[in-house]
């Protein structure tokens, strides 16, 4: 098992633009890999623009796929200017 969290700060004005594209990123990735185990997308309540992501791969080779996959550089590619800051741990 290979897990990735990922924290993102979003730009105040773009949260309602960004959540809609991490749903679909999400939805691809659990449908279209298939060691893609898990692809929760949390967000803050003390910071609604503060995105929390855990992501489960088989292994890390899945993962690497999935940072390969055409639906994650093109979600990556539309909201870069929308991410503040992002923070990426694994595990």
């Amino acid at each position: 098992m290979f897990v990735v969290c990922v924290t993102f700060d979003i730009h105040d004005a773009e949260i309602d633009r960004f959540l809609p594209l991490m749903r679909k990123q999400a939805e691809a990735s659990l449908a279209l890999e298939p060691g893609c185990e898990v692809f929760d997308i949390c967000r803050s309540e003390e910071r609604p623009s503060r995105v929390f992501l855990y992501e489960v791969y088989a292994d890390r080779a899945a993962f690497d796929a999935h940072l390969a996959s055409a639906h994650f550089r093109e979600f990556d590619a539309a909201v870069s200017s929308m991410v503040a800051d992002k923070q990426v741990q694994v595990f």
